[in-house]
């Protein structure tokens, strides 16, 4: 057989293309248990930081720090470390785009995340682990 045939032979052997396949594509980024709540976690603490910028007149830098020591103690892979900052983007810009100034809804707004992202805090540590 020459090497035309036999490079045309393996190409129709669908076991020769399982192969080449299973060995070439990327596995999958490992990701925790908690993952979801940790998606979640960061979109709060994204909101909180916009919310809290808006009312107090001045750069709270705190909630931005926060959502880095976060990732910075995770230490996610690339494609972990993308989901939760664009996560905490989106709950920066969803109130971004609601709230242009500091309003009594707002105010309750901001309370309420504080206190869905304390207890979302809790839940996963005491399930997790610290």
């Amino acid at each position: 057989m020459c090497a035309a045939q036999e490079a045309e032979s393996d190409a129709d052997d669908p076991a020769s293309a399982e192969s080449e396949t299973e060995s070439t594509a990327p596995e999958p980024a490992p990701t925790a248990p908690y993952d979801d709540r940790l998606i979640r976690l960061s979109e709060i603490v994204g909101s909180v930081h916009y919310l809290r910028e808006l009312c107090n007149a001045q750069s709270d830098r705190q909630w931005r720090e926060l959502m880095r020591d976060l990732i910075e103690a995770e230490a996610p892979e690339p494609d972990r470390r993308a989901r939760l900052t664009a996560a905490f983007n989106r709950g920066y810009r969803s109130f971004a785009s609601v709230y242009t100034d500091c309003t009594p809804a707002a105010t309750a707004a901001e309370a309420r995340y504080r206190s869905e992202g304390a207890t979302l805090a809790s839940e996963i540590i005491a399930r997790f682990g610290n």
